[in-house]
């Protein structure tokens, strides 16, 4: 059956209609009109948002201490000092040098401030913690002559370094194989700590603690956060070095903003054009 195209070259009055049989029919009946060729962008649009932030939120408290490093302001630490005397509740990032008064050593002679050390199980797909061994002393971030105290008791998730790690099967631990634990299990020793001559970032809210001392610790419903690492730097490791899914994430925001933007523009022309 013929067809022919009516309309002007404004793209959203463009139709095809069948031409049938003098009177008419079913057949002439059958039309569509392009008008809808905005709405589906905007729809594939949304989409692709949708899934990118998906994606991103997969990465459960990671995702959270990513955002936190990458849209808290920064004040100094004199500020920081500051808005802990105003009892003004506020989260804020603060850098400098970590300073401490009672160092502890490593095995390498490293002066160490705080340090985590767990024995993880792999199930499935992910590490559960079977052991974990903490030792902290009292620290602080100062700039210049500034300094603010930080709450090393509070600081778990929030905490983005550098691990040292080994792998083995669990009978490689020997004595240190926790009750339970299958012995060809595969397991991981992961040691998470941070030194006296590091520069660090800490995220936090500033309060005075009981010896009057200011402090940064968790507030407003957010983590203590401190890495030693620059933000793109913590960003790969809060990933895990994972590289495809933050690149489809990033790759679907892209593709969904544009097509957004793009049904919108074509939108907008057809009315114009109208």
């Amino acid at each position: 059956m013929p067809t022919r195209w009516v309309g002007s070259f404004g793209p959203l009055r463009f139709r095809r209609r069948t031409v049938g049989p003098p009177g008419g029919g079913p057949a002439a009946a059958a039309t569509y009109d392009r008008a809808v060729t905005p709405l589906l962008l905007v729809a594939l649009g949304c989409l692709a948002l949708v899934v990118a932030v998906a994606i991103v939120r997969s990465y459960g408290h990671r995702y959270r201490i990513g955002r936190l490093l990458a849209v808290t302001p920064r004040v100094s630490v004199a500020d920081a000092v500051a808005l802990a005397r105003s009892g003004i509740p506020r989260y804020v990032r603060v850098d400098g040098r970590i300073d401490s008064e009672a160092e502890f050593e490593d095995a390498a002679h490293r002066p160490l401030v705080w340090r985590r050390t767990r024995i993880e199980v792999l199930e499935g797909r992910g590490w559960r913690t079977v052991e974990e061994h903490r030792q902290t002393v009292p620290f602080g971030i100062r700039d210049g002559l500034e300094a603010i105290a930080v709450d090393g008791d509070a600081l778990d998730a929030g905490l983005v370094v550098l691990p040292r790690e080994s792998r083995g099967r669990a009978t490689d631990l020997g004595e240190r194989l926790p009750a339970g634990t299958p012995p060809g299990a595969l397991v991981r020793v992961r040691v998470e700590q941070i030194s006296s001559v590091e520069h660090a970032i800490a995220l936090g809210v500033p309060t005075l603690g009981s010896d009057g001392r200011a402090r940064l610790g968790p507030g407003l419903g957010r983590d203590l956060v401190l890495t030693t690492l620059e933000p793109a730097e913590a960003m790969r490791v809060l990933v895990e070095g994972e590289r495809l899914r933050p690149a489809a994430a990033a790759l679907l925001f892209v593709v969904g903003l544009l097509a957004i933007g793009g049904g919108l523009v074509v939108g907008l022309v057809g009315l114009l054009a109208g």
